[in-house]
């Protein structure tokens, strides 16, 4: 992980931070409520977090380069639960009062003290190699769509349908075990629109003008989500002459997609003249995002990622942890666009919505005085110098 000097905010966050700024969407606790006592919500998501140890224990337990895994797997659950148990009965100890963040911080840190560094890697490996397969075909179906906002909706149906890959999730990590994941069969049976929070048709409208230079990503799981979801989306997004930059995460966590292996996979899926089913790639990179969790604090980015994204005109957070229950009102200097599914059903009690329901917030840029001068001096500069 890098070290704490090393982490930058976000420069496109809306400024002053600090009064603009909250990373966490759903509020734990209020001021007024008493600091000893945790309150419903607290302990709703402590339950959550509980419930879902069964099956970050399994993973572990296989986990072949990890000496005696099932004991240590056996000492994360207990260790694990014990501080979740804790914060029950007393919500300021380890650091506290709890949110989604400390959440999942301490359970990551438990287990890579026990050496577990990458629980999810086989399973991540092998929807990779699934997805990568199928790659081809679902771009050629994509293309084929001639009317340009059908295809933009088909091509955000496939960032939802690639969402549901998401270990994170109790019921899905269940689910998937069980039955394995349908990319295209997704595709057809999410939840009917008007979704939970639906800013669909108002994106179709700014897409036909296209006016956005450069794009940042930040990413959320690996296979299907990643491969048939974004890589299509981004791919579209160079095809209108948009530069893009993906940011993943510097170390594993849950089976989310890092920056290592965003660069293997985009090696393995580009042609021998190095490009995307004949798209070119130049104006795609990938940049490490110095993120070490399922969501993540703005606050907190490697200075590379905050280098490359300075002139973004668009901003996407995917994904539940980034873009739901992190960052969901998050305000930029740039138009952004949230975006995931929801898989916890204490998410969906939240947003007033249905398990499964889907995540499209579009916000325009909230206007500064300086940002013209900014976007002129970036379209005067030499674009030559792109670092890939």
């Amino acid at each position: 992980m890098e070290s704490e000097s090393e982490m930058v905010a976000f420069p496109l966050l809306l400024t002053p931070i600090e009064t603009n700024y909250r990373a966490c969407t759903i509020p734990y606790r209020f001021p007024s409520d008493n600091p000893k006592k945790a309150t419903p919500t607290e302990l709703q998501w402590i339950n959550l977090f509980l419930n879902s140890i069964a099956s970050f224990k399994k993973r572990a337990e296989t986990d072949s380069t990890v000496p005696d895994a099932p004991l240590r797997a056996e000492k994360f659950a207990q260790r694990y639960g014990d501080i979740l148990e804790d914060f029950k009965k007393d919500p300021e100890s380890h650091g506290g009062p709890p949110d989604g963040i400390l959440l999942c911080r301490l359970r990551e840190l438990i287990l890579r003290e026990l050496g577990f560094i990458d629980i999810f890697k086989k399973v991540k490996d092998e929807e990779n190699a699934k997805a990568i397969s199928l790659f081809k075909n679902v771009v050629q179906l994509n293309d084929a769509i001639v009317d340009e906002p059908k295809r933009l909706e088909n091509l955000v149906r496939g960032i939802f349908a690639g969402n549901i890959f998401d270990l994170g999730s109790a019921e899905l990590a269940e689910v998937f075990s069980r039955d394995g994941m349908s990319f295209l069969a997704s595709t057809q049976n999410l939840v009917p629109r008007p979704w939970v929070i639906d800013d669909l048709d108002t994106f179709k409208v700014k897409w036909s003008k296209k006016t956005w230079k450069k794009v940042v990503i930040f990413v959320d799981n690996s296979g299907a989500d990643i491969i048939l979801g974004i890589l299509p989306f981004a791919r579209e997004l160079l095809r209108c002459g948009s530069q893009v930059v993906l940011a993943a995460n510097d170390m594993p966590s849950i089976n989310d997609v890092t920056y290592t292996e965003l660069i293997e996979i985009i090696a393995k899926l580009k042609d021998e003249n190095g490009q995307l089913v004949g798209v070119d790639t130049s104006n795609l990179l990938v940049a490490n995002s110095g993120n070490d969790l399922p969501v993540i604090d703005l606050t907190r980015v490697s200075q590379e990622l905050a280098y490359l994204a300075s002139d973004a005109d668009l901003v996407i957070l995917e994904g539940m942890g980034r873009g739901i229950e992190t960052n969901l009102y998050a305000q930029f200097k740039c138009d952004s666009l949230k975006i995931g599914m929801v898989k916890h059903p204490e998410v969906a009690q939240f947003l007033g919505g249905r398990l499964y329901d889907c995540v499209f917030k579009y916000n325009e840029a909230t206007w500064q005085p300086w940002l013209p001068l900014c976007y002129k001096l970036r379209d005067e500069q030499d674009t030559g110098n792109v670092i890939h």
